[in-house]
């Protein structure tokens, strides 16, 4: 759904910096002797790649900001010189933000909800036309202008600022967005439904990495503020033992 939703806020963004959406009037790519709009992605994660790659494809000036240097060295690998990659930092990513037609909001800190990165300061001193596509609003939203809209609602405008901050954006497009995730879900159940879960999460690092609870007891770090969680530590022949010793005989005892 990331990458569903990457792909979409460019889309989108394009769409809203038209001047009946309330937007400048820019073309994101222009035309042979106008400029092309400038495209601020803050976040190199999955969204902000498909983002830019989009932004990239129509053309547009595409800056990408990111906290980790290894991420900004692979995306330097996979597009050349046609982004820019920059260390974000106060300073640098205000720069960005003032300068560009259209920022998307690409930041996810998992289990947690999102941080606000571009204060309401910073939105009322953006050009007048630009638009602010929030991404993260799922996790509550990176910009601290921003509040959930929906597909049939999907913008409000503030200090001159077109917000786009549609929650569960993939929605719009619910046929790519089912096939893509039938697509990546479906290995997963299969190997449930033919090995059985404790198998199928014996062997499959990723399956054990998603399990939130175990037969009754939390496992997921995400899920701490719910209660005491029990860590996995290794699997065994026929059950998932915990880090509580108590927990791994329960676990034990139920399948004889």
């Amino acid at each position: 759904m990331s990458e569903v939703a990457g792909r979409m806020s460019i889309q989108a963004g394009a769409h809203c910096l038209e001047k009946h959406n309330g937007g400048s009037g820019m073309l994101l790519g222009g035309v042979p002797g106008t400029p092309p709009a400038r495209v601020a992605v803050i976040g190199g994660g999955v969204v902000g790649t498909n983002a830019a790659r989009m932004a990239l494809g129509l053309e547009a000036h595409v800056t990408v900001l990111d906290r980790s240097l290894d991420r900004l060295r692979e995306l330097d690998m996979a597009f050349g010189r046609r982004i820019n990659t920059i260390y974000s930092n106060p300073e640098t990513l205000e720069e960005a933000v003032l300068n560009a037609d259209l920022v998307v909001g690409a930041v996810l800190v998992p289990g947690k909800t999102a941080p606000h990165v571009v204060s309401r300061d910073q939105v009322a001193r953006m050009k007048a036309g630009s638009v602010l596509v929030d991404v993260s609003i799922d996790q509550g939203g990176c910009f601290e202008t921003s509040h959930p809209t929906t597909h049939e609602e999907p913008t409000f405008v503030i200090d001159d600022v077109v917000h786009f901050c549609v929650a569960n954006l993939p929605g719009a497009v619910a046929r790519t967005s089912t096939f893509a995730l039938n697509n990546a879900t479906t290995p997963f159940v299969m190997d449930l439904a033919n090995k059985g879960w404790k198998t199928a999460l014996r062997e499959d690092v990723h399956l054990r990495n998603g399990l939130n609870v175990c037969h009754g007891h939390l496992t997921h770090a995400a899920l701490a503020h719910m209660g005491d969680i029990y860590s996995i530590n290794e699997m065994v022949p026929t059950v998932i033992k915990c880090a509580s010793t108590t927990v791994a005989e329960e676990l034990a005892a139920q399948t004889h």
